[in-house]
């Protein structure tokens, strides 16, 4: 597995796979939400992180990271991919290469809680909204040191 960094040209893949991650471990989320989603996604938020790859050995990308301000606003696997440590190797280069110290997950997506804590990720606070003001709760996350 290689990561380097997206490029625009990456964009239409890397929705995809969003879609299809989300789609495998969001299902708190209502399809309006998800559509809704989508095209700010394509045209804000992938250019508004330093924005990271995973690709596998045939060179198809099977999962990406996003990382701002050190945190980790984004982390979607491909659900083929899922369980082989592509997340963790994202997670770790985004600490390592990009500074990331915190990240908020939805508080309904427990494997995403579980998969943080496990890494080293404690819980330091909790919002009742999600960053579009849905009913979504997000717990805050750092780094333990």
């Amino acid at each position: 597995m290689k990561i380097e960094k997206a490029i625009k040209a990456d964009h239409p893949v890397l929705l995809e796979v969003w879609e299809a991650s989300v789609r495998a471990t969001h299902d708190f989320l209502v399809e309006s939400d998800l559509l809704a989603l989508k095209p700010l996604i394509l045209e804000q938020y992938f250019d508004a992180v330093d924005l990271m790859v995973a690709r596998n050995d045939a060179g198809d990308i099977v999962g990406f990271c996003g990382v701002s301000d050190g945190n980790i606003e984004m982390l979607f696997i491909a659900p083929r991919a899922r369980g082989q440590g592509v997340g963790a190797r994202l997670v770790a280069h985004a600490i390592n290469a990009q500074g990331a110290t915190r990240v908020d997950v939805n508080e309904q997506n427990e494997q995403a809680v579980g998969f943080y804590q496990h890494i080293g990720f404690s819980v330091i606070g909790r919002s009742p909204l999600d960053g579009q003001g849905k009913p979504y709760p997000l717990l805050h996350m750092a780094l333990s040191k």
